[in-house]
């Protein structure tokens, strides 16, 4: 490596720019490239030469907007944007072909004076070398500027000795500084606001247009919500936008005006967040699925059995995990986030989950009390002990009496006052049967019978429990976890109206969730605007996801028709396939399903993902053709992995 050139513009400029040039400055993150290329423009404009800058960084631009590639000249002080291409991701590593493509496209547009290119901090790997390989070429790039540390190695150095530019090395300035994250954000989203402040609601025909990119699947109407978007023309971009609804015929997007028709829709991971900021959106498969449990809902126990994977599913604020995994004792622990509260689908053996959950835990959903539903009421029992507010826990007839036993089979001579409480609701027929048990105390208490109306079992403000009776040689229920749509106020928008924040945006939510969007809604300027107008500009609103739990059922039409209505457009159905389709005589005596019903259940309620369970294990060791079997009718399975063998 050559002897670095000092940080000087000057230095700098009666080095390299003897001539005009088109020039490339590369560096890591936060070493200062963007604040060099100004101070060259600067000092070339003051002695009068054409300058022109091209950024090629879509995640942290130094002008123009985030989520494209801009050109600019250098005129009265700053830079003026004058043409730009859409990426639509802030992701310079992820699209980096398309990223270079833009370059290209962008670079051909310029012909005379100086071209400074404003390159991505990605400088690492195989992706920061097809980057600086394929800007270079793109770009036509005379000389390359890298920016580097003092002490610092020089990355890339290979890749920068093959180049036919010739390359120069800058010492960095001693004050440049990383920007965190929360300083990116920020001005990502300053810039992103100013070119949506001018910006008109227009409607794109699906039927008129091509959805090109990554798009998410057009039924995922939550993850279109807030995506940047770009409109095309014979792959020119037109203007970029943001989506704000999405109907079965057409999106509803925020963009500048453009005389022209597009004929292709550009979308990719960039998206407005909660909090108004434009971010990297996760890619959509992987949004709601994984198979390692978060460490604080397992425990340290190494002494328990594998039992398979276990899948962890995000619902709205609560996360769902299947604690024994996919062929152990059912017990499916939903984790309500914003609460530090959790409940629970079944309660098989639970020495799984630490006994803070225990702790936590407010209500439990039981199918039936077969053992391997149950067994883990012991755990419950035992973790509970002590000052704490009753458990409820639901089931079908009958499960007061066995909770009563499980109860009394303990001497609780010692326990005093401190023995757990239960509340007990079982199902019969519309009613609710209520019965509170304590530790300690003698007999169950009978306090009264409650009406149940579409099967709700528990409502409340950020939730609802539904359930239907099932057959399995015995009553069971399955439930449906059905989670409150989420309201959020864009605070970017309110501060771009000039509005305070205060009780009309209370009144705002109130009405909205109640469907009264005529509802005129009186502002802190004195103005009047109607609750859906409001709504469409001001509210994030991410609607409720429902999930539904089923297991141990038998095979019968009635069954069939009532799981399906329960189970019907919900994003995550977790359903027991106990059996192959070649054993369906053993599923039909013992009363439960085999993969093919699995799958045609699931398929006929239109799920988004099925999550099947319960597997006999049997099958631990040649589980692949089970997912086979249930994806031949229901494609929406999740599969965990790949091969005949699942573990954990």
């Amino acid at each position: 490596m050559r002897d670095p050139l000092k940080y000087s513009a000057d230095i700098i400029i009666s080095t390299i720019f003897t001539v005009d040039r088109r020039v490339l400055l590369i560096g890591e993150t936060g070493i200062g490239k963007s604040t060099l290329v100004r101070e060259l423009a600067q000092k070339l404009g003051e002695s009068g030469r054409t300058c022109f800058c091209l950024n090629a960084d879509p995640g942290s631009p130094s002008f123009g907007i985030p989520g494209a590639v801009c050109l600019g000249s250098w005129q009265e002080e700053r830079w003026q944007p004058l043409h730009f291409e859409a990426l639509c991701s802030l992701d310079a590593g992820r699209f980096r072909l398309p990223l270079v493509s833009a370059v290209k496209r962008l670079a051909g547009m310029y012909n005379t004076g100086i071209l400074l290119v404003d390159a991505p901090g990605v400088v690492r790997g195989v992706a920061g070398a097809e980057l600086l390989t394929g800007l270079v070429e793109a770009a036509e790039i005379d000389a390359v500027l890298v920016l580097i540390r003092k002490g610092k190695r020089v990355l890339l150095a290979n890749e920068l000795n093959s180049l036919d530019a010739a390359v120069y090395f800058v010492e960095a300035a001693s004050e440049a500084r990383c920007p965190t994250k929360r300083q990116r954000s920020r001005y990502r989203r300053q810039l992103w606001n100013i070119y949506l402040s001018k910006a008109v609601e227009k409607k794109i025909q699906l039927s008129e247009i091509i959805l090109t990119g990554t798009p998410p699947p057009l039924e995922a109407k939550d993850e279109w919500r807030g995506r940047q978007v770009a409109l095309l023309s014979q792959q020119q971009t037109l203007a970029l936008g943001e989506v704000i609804g999405v109907h079965d015929t057409f999106l509803q997007v925020r963009m500048p005006a453009t005389s022209q028709k597009g004929d292709q829709l550009l979308i990719r991971d960039a998206s407005r967040n909660k909090k108004g900021d434009l971010c990297s959106s996760k890619p959509f498969a992987s949004l709601f699925f994984q198979f390692v449990p978060p460490p604080d809902v397992i425990s340290n126990d190494l002494s328990t059995q594998p039992t398979g994977p276990r899948p962890v599913v995000h619902i709205g604020s609560a996360v769902g995990i299947l604690v024994n995994g996919l062929f152990g004792d059912p017990l499916l622990h939903m984790r309500l986030s914003n609460q530090k509260r959790s409940i629970l689908f079944d309660l098989g053996e639970g020495s799984r989950l630490p006994a803070k959950i225990a702790h936590q835990i407010t209500d439990v959903f039981i199918s039936h009390t077969h053992f391997d539903h149950i067994s883990g009421f012991l755990w419950l029992l035992r973790s509970r002990i002590g000052r704490l507010p009753p458990c409820r826990l639901y089931g079908p007839p009958g499960l007061s009496d066995h909770i009563e036993g499980l109860i009394n089979g303990i001497l609780w001579d010692r326990v005093g006052e401190w023995g757990p409480r239960f509340e007990v609701f079982e199902l019969h027929g519309k009613e609710l049967h209520m019965w509170d048990l304590q530790a300690g105390r003698t007999h169950k208490k009978h306090y009264g019978n409650q009406k149940v109306l579409e099967g709700i079992l528990r409502q409340e403000a950020l939730f609802t429990v539904r359930a239907v009776m099932l057959d399995h040689g015995t009553p069971v229920l399955a439930y449906s976890f059905e989670h409150a749509p989420q309201l959020k106020i864009r605070k970017d928008y309110l501060t771009a109206c000039k509005l305070k924040a205060g009780p009309w945006i209370k009144k705002l939510k109130s009405h909205v969730e109640a469907g009264n969007r005529s509802v005129a809604i009186e502002l802190p300027d004195g103005t009047r605007q109607t609750a859906g107008k409001l709504a469409d500009n001001l509210l994030l609103i991410t609607p409720g996801e429902k999930l539904t739990y089923a297991t141990d059922l038998a095979d019968s039409q009635n069954n069939r028709k009532k799981l399906t209505t329960l189970a019907q457009g919900a994003h995550t159905f977790f359903c027991e396939a106990a059996f192959a389709q070649a054993e369906i005589g053993i599923a039909s005596r013992t009363g439960h399903l085999t993969t093919r019903a699995c799958g045609e259940i699931a398929s006929a309620a239109g799920v988004k993902y099925l999550v099947p369970f319960h597997f006999s294990k049997r099958y631990e060791n040649a589980s692949g053709s089970l997912y086979d079997e249930i994806r031949n009718v229901c494609p929406q399975a999740v599969v965990p992995k790949t091969g005949e063998r699942i573990q954990d």
